[in-house]
């Protein structure tokens, strides 16, 4: 059986986009050598009274409902696996372009950005069959790496093959 228990840290409404389908990518401003990880939840955004701006307008609804993650005593639900399938480098002047492929305005991309080369990740998202109860992490902000190793058996993509296909020859283009 099949297992991990590596994490890379995101926001929790971010985490359920991709888990939901509404999102894609990733844009960093730096590259990884991680091949898979779990989506950890994560919820610094939400401490700002004006974070839903950092949102498209058609997706602020669905953020607010996905702000926060699930918690039961001092341990986050992890829900979803992703596997890296490639990083491709774009000037942060074409980043609109892709706007279809994540939930942020574009606005907030460029400010995260500040004129850096954008990394994209294209993530195939991958819902776990049994969601995972993890202890919090702590000092890791970017990775975390978890006591225990999380089952991958029975995992369901989010999206078709055809449809990550399409997804994917978007981005490249």
């Amino acid at each position: 059986m099949e297992s991990i228990n590596k994490c890379l840290k995101e926001w929790n409404a971010t985490i359920e986009a991709l888990g939901h389908g509404k999102q894609s990518i990733l844009i960093r401003t730096y590259k990884t050598n991680l091949k898979e990880f779990l989506l950890y939840p994560t919820i610094s955004y939400t401490l700002k009274d004006d974070y839903i701006n950092s949102f498209q307008v058609k997706h602020q609804s669905f953020i607010e409902n996905n702000a926060l993650p699930k918690k039961e005593n001092n341990k986050t639900e992890i829900k979803y696996y992703a596997r890296l399938e490639n990083i491709s480098e774009k000037s942060s002047l074409k980043i609109g372009s892709l706007k279809n492929f994540y939930v942020w305005t574009p606005e907030h991309v460029k400010s995260y950005l500040k004129g850096r080369t954008a990394y994209i990740w294209a993530l195939r998202v991958y819902e776990l069959e049994k969601h995972f109860m993890a202890k919090p992490t702590p000092g890791a902000n970017k990775y975390a790496n978890l006591k225990e190793e999380v089952s991958l058996e029975g995992i369901k993509p989010v999206l078709s093959d055809r449809e990550f296909k399409n997804v994917l020859h978007a981005i490249l283009w």
